[in-house]
């Protein structure tokens, strides 16, 4: 984590490439995904984490640092997604003041209470909702145009375009999630990171872990699980693409619910390009929208 303020005055010693663009880096893949729906063709994007990384226990390599240093700009999540990294990029922010959390802009009000093993802190999974990720749509339009004033008006137009986009998958999630009686809407993952998906689509949502992937899953909370599995008649339980899914395994064995054969993604999206055809649509599960359209299906033809 030092690594992060050592150096923060260092200057690029190599050439840009020649394109003249913005240098930006990002954390998570979400972030990643949103500010090049907003950025578009003006700014040049790096994210940190790959598909499948845990941002909650990720550690910063070397190059990591030094690309954070050089760059005009660095949005990562917040509310302690990215664990002890956020207090580096916090502390940096006081020199490099174009470092920001997307989540600054979603309204207190909106976000979940803290839980029990999360003392102090908001849930961090707001992606799970598409019309409260809208919201971070503000802080990357206002972040870019701060460091390039010139592309305000392209950052604008290109933020409009992408929250209606967010809007319309709400109201597809919503429509898909309705074909799920109520009494079977039972959300049990590997951790808890879908309460504001749960809240957005109407499912009661469980998670083994809490709401960080780092605490430990005591025998109580494992047999209390596999007791309401039991009885709710749950049809299947979910295992999560950045969460090793043992425990999650053992629950299903012990309360005879099938795994489904497809993860979730919680804390990082799919592989871009990984492209998946469902009807007569097509998503890439290495966006955004096609990790929700992912995640809703994965969820919906499961429990239905």
């Amino acid at each position: 984590m030092a690594l992060f303020l050592a150096g923060c005055s260092r200057k690029k010693e190599t050439e840009e490439s020649g394109s003249g663009k913005l240098s930006v880096v990002c954390t998570a893949t979400m972030v990643t995904d949103l500010v090049k729906r907003v950025a578009g063709e003006r700014v040049e994007v790096t994210g940190i984490m790959g598909p499948g990384v845990d941002p909650h226990s990720y550690q910063p390599k070397l190059s990591d640092t030094l690309a954070v240093q050089e760059a005009d700009a660095v949005f990562y999540c917040g509310l302690h997604l990215e664990g002890k990294m956020q207090d580096s990029l916090e502390a940096l922010a006081k020199r490099k003041p174009a470092i920001i959390a997307v989540t600054d802009s979603i309204p207190k009000e909106q976000l979940l209470a803290p839980e029990e093993d999360f003392p102090g802190h908001y849930d961090p999974h707001v992606w799970g909702s598409p019309r409260l990720w809208s919201f971070t749509v503000k802080s990357v339009v206002d972040g870019l145009s701060k460091v390039d004033p010139e592309g305000a008006e392209t950052y604008r137009a290109q933020g409009e375009a992408y929250h209606k986009e967010l809007e319309a998958l709400h109201q597809w999630a919503l429509k898909r999630a309705a074909e799920v009686p109520e009494e079977q809407r039972f959300l049990v993952t590997s951790h808890d990171a879908f309460f504001y998906f749960g809240n957005a689509f109407h499912f009661e949502v469980k998670g083994l872990q809490g709401l960080s992937t780092v605490s430990e899953v005591g025998l109580k909370d494992r047999a209390q699980l596999v007791t309401m599995i039991r009885e709710k008649g749950v049809r299947a339980i979910f295992p999560e693409s950045s969460v090793n899914p043992k425990a999650l395994e053992a629950v299903a064995k012990e309360s005879g619910v099938k795994v489904s054969h497809e993860e979730l993604f919680s804390d990082a999206m799919g592989v871009v390009g990984d492209v998946v055809t469902m009807g007569e649509e097509s998503y890439d599960k290495g966006t955004y929208i096609g990790m929700i359209k992912h995640n809703v299906n994965t969820v919906v033809n499961a429990l239905k």
